[in-house]
């Protein structure tokens, strides 16, 4: 069977396989501001949510000196996120913090210490993810220094700070959102209805406050989804004619699929199998058209090298076309054997690649 990796245009085989009297319901109690919740949690939520309370702020300072002397000097700075953040805005009882620090795997056991527990990244590749319910509820978000997450989130923020009628437009907006039955609901989806309506409002926002960064995301709400299968359909199967044979990957452990973000576009697309052994291969890897001959390629290389390294892969092969062998030769890449554990036959038209992370 064939497969095909784009950055110009390249193929591979691979087989088949938490208020007051006064509150309102707005919000769910396992998920923050921008959206991150536990999947483990049932598909319908609770949501409640209280009118601003002037004490946030200086909770939040108390609890982020107990994180920063836990931290040590590994701790470069706290700051203060989501609706708790924002003067006027009504939101959930629940404290929302980046941590930002030098090295995210050392702040694990200090901030266990202080009752959080660690959860994972979920939807956000090297981002260290961390709840405690116990005492001040809190979502912990741990960055290294220099994460786009951190400006993405400050930006929202002090926009919503500074623009009184955009922070009455989101209470708004989450008032009618709840109205909807859908809203409290997971269907087929880490989000609820409640947050995958926000998203056109974030993105507006963001758009407002001139975020431009670029990041890269795993494929979790529906527009990234929508995304993915575009690029997929676009550079993969709608020149062949064909239906993509693949879609099933998108619900298989092995499989990993993540979006490059520009700012708020979606620009490049690309999939990652996992293998035994700590290696992983790239199943496709695809800049859109309009974006291309800017570095992005290289650049979108360089995450997914540097987030398969936070999961210990060290090495990702992939099966290159001829035309786009030098691409990999200057991210790096020298001729290896791509040896697929499916047993799959390499392909006689592509030539076998591979790094060492």
């Amino acid at each position: 069977m064939c497969f095909y990796n784009l950055l110009a245009y390249n193929n591979r085989n691979y087989k088949s396989e938490k208020a007051s009297k006064k509150c309102r319901k707005i919000m769910t109690n396992d998920e923050n501001e921008n959206g991150h919740p536990d999947p483990l949690e049932p598909k319908t939520k609770k949501i409640v949510v209280e009118l601003y309370n002037p004490d946030w702020p200086q909770i939040f300072e108390r609890e982020a000196r107990k994180i920063k002397e836990a931290l040590g000097p590994n701790c470069v700075t706290i700051h203060h996120i989501g609706s708790t953040s924002v003067p006027g805005l009504s939101a959930k009882p629940v404290i929302d913090m980046i941590g930002v620090v030098n090295d995210p795997e050392k702040a694990i056991q200090p901030l266990q210490s202080l009752g959080f527990k660690y959860k994972g990244e979920y939807n956000i590749p090297m981002r260290f993810y961390f709840n405690r319910s116990e005492g001040v509820e809190t979502n912990l978000h741990v960055y290294e220094e220099g994460h786009p997450e951190i400006e993405l989130n400050l930006l929202f923020r002090d926009y919503l700070r500074k623009h009184p009628n955009a922070r009455d437009e989101y209470t708004k907006l989450k008032e009618d959102l709840l109205k909807k039955k859908s809203s409290y609901e997971k269907n087929n989806s880490l989000f609820t209805g409640y947050n995958l309506g926000k998203d056109a409002f974030i993105r507006k926002i963001l758009k407002a406050a001139n975020f431009s960064r670029i990041r890269m995301m795993k494929c979790t709400h529906y527009a990234e989804w929508e995304a993915a299968k575009r690029l997929r359909n676009k550079y993969f199967f709608d020149p062949l004619s064909i239906s993509d044979p693949y879609t099933w990957t998108f619900d298989h452990p092995e499989h990993v699929h993540l979006v490059l973000y520009q700012g708020i576009e979606i620009i490049g697309y690309a999939h990652i199998q996992f293998w035994p052994n700590q290696r992983a291969a790239l199943r496709i890897i695809v800049i859109d058209e309009e974006y291309r001959q800017h570095g992005l390629g290289s650049q979108f290389l360089q995450l997914c090298e540097q987030w398969l390294k936070r999961q210990k892969i060290t090495s990702l092969h992939d099966e290159a076309r001829p035309n786009v062998v030098g691409f990999y030769r200057r991210n790096g890449y020298t001729e290896m054997p791509f040896e697929d554990p499916s047993g799959e036959p390499p392909s006689i038209h592509d030539i076998a690649m591979g790094k060492r992370l």
